[in-house]
């Protein structure tokens, strides 16, 4: 379970889709303010977050079709974990890279 909420863009994806509950978002929408995703990767991961029951998925039968996205119950409940996490990583991304560069300074065998 935490290898699929704790990847980078299910946590991205669950900010974007929380900061706008309880409002839908479309699919182009949520590739826009998800910098850097691919439309492959941003259709995976909600494929998966609505396999798991954390994202509700809404088809307008237009041409071509509307999808919608918002976060369930149980993904909005979600948002809390993640945005703490995602404050930790913030707050400690300098030590880390520290952290980091001394390791790749360290010889082969260290």
């Amino acid at each position: 379970m935490l290898d699929r909420i704790g990847t980078k863009w299910t946590s991205m994806a669950v900010k974007v889709l929380a900061e706008a509950h309880p409002q839908e978002v479309r699919f182009a929408e949520l590739r826009r303010r998800m910098a850097g995703v691919s439309q492959k990767m941003l259709s995976v991961t909600l494929r998966g977050m609505v396999r798991d029951g954390l994202v509700a998925r809404r088809v307008e039968p237009t041409v071509p079709p509307r999808v919608h996205y918002r976060l369930t119950d149980l993904g909005l409940s979600l948002e809390g974990p993640l945005s703490a996490i995602r404050n930790w990583a913030e707050e400690h991304m300098a030590e880390i890279d520290h952290a980091n560069a001394r390791a790749d300074d360290l010889p082969p065998d260290a």
